[in-house]
């Protein structure tokens, strides 16, 4: 019973951080219908800037250096949408896919120039520290900060989406791009923004993970990969279902890595997708989309 609560509890903590990534994932998509390839090497600059923010003079803590990581990504998938995406959003999906690839390989082959190919570590005095809560289960230290970040982000989040006029302005451009202009939104602004979200919150992840993950150029590929199991489970353009989404893909990870193999945990997580996409291809909280 204790290895069960260990393994769920873990899962929950690494989920909460997955869903980060999904829910700025499908973010994008909800808003502008692309299907980005490089979310998860936007995550990975996220990393290294918390690699760079915590190796420079200041020695700047990897979750402190949120509060760089997030404008910084946020400007930087402003710009990427701006000079890039938005030539294509009108173009066929392939053309939406080969462009993201193609920015995702710029980013990681440029890091690699930049960085070499070396795996980095962030070495914190807590990145093994642990504390227990009873029943024999303990709980990781920058997992559980990582999870109340998160937390703390996606209702912060909620409340954008919900109560200003930005937040609803994007909301009514990922329901209808064409009715939202014809009220008066100016829906390349809320792509611009919804992008440079997204990417925010992709970065953000990075930082999340930064002290529990090994740092390197192509790890982009690996978060790219579960970003979409997450948004395809949870249901495209659903942000509820992408929170669930990770949350879920944190657990079965856990569950499976204990019970079955590590080596069989994405297995099974990509077991899990299938089935999604057999019983309910719309994902656990989303609507069919045309």
């Amino acid at each position: 019973m204790a290895v069960f609560m260990q393994s769920l509890l873990s899962g929950i903590l690494i989920g909460g951080v997955y869903a980060l990534i999904g829910i700025g994932l499908t973010l994008i998509f909800g808003v502008m219908r692309v299907i980005n390839f490089a979310h998860g090497d936007i995550l990975m600059v996220g990393m290294y800037l918390t690699y760079l923010a915590f190796t420079s003079h200041f020695g700047i803590d990897p979750f402190v250096s949120v509060l760089i990581t997030f404008p910084l990504m946020f400007l930087f998938g402003g710009f990427l949408q701006k000079v890039f995406i938005n030539r294509v959003l009108n173009a066929v999906a392939q053309n939406q896919i080969l462009l993201t690839i193609g920015l995702g390989l710029i980013m990681s082959n440029t890091v690699m120039l930049i960085f070499t190919s070396d795996y980095k570590i962030l070495s914190t005095s807590y990145s093994s520290s642990t504390f227990q809560v009873g029943g024999g289960v303990s709980v990781s230290v920058p997992l559980l900060i990582s999870f109340l970040i998160t937390s703390v982000i996606t209702v912060a989040l909620y409340w954008f989406l919900l109560k200003t006029d930005t937040g609803q302005a994007i909301r009514a451009t990922a329901q209808d791009r064409d009715a939202a202009q014809l009220m008066g939104i100016n829906v390349k602004r809320m792509s611009i923004i919804a992008f440079g979200l997204g990417s925010a919150l992709a970065g953000t992840a990075g930082a999340l993970i930064s002290p529990t993950y090994y740092i390197f150029p192509q790890v982009g590929s690996v978060f790219t990969l579960k970003a979409f199991v997450i948004t395809v489970l949870g249901g495209m353009g659903s942000v509820v279902g992408a929170t669930l989404g990770g949350i879920l893909i944190g657990i079965t990870e856990s569950l499976s890595a204990v019970y079955i193999s590590s080596g069989w945990k994405d297995v099974i997580v990509f077991v899990l997708f299938l089935l999604v996409l057999l019983f309910k291809p719309s994902g656990l909280m989303g609507k069919s989309r045309t």
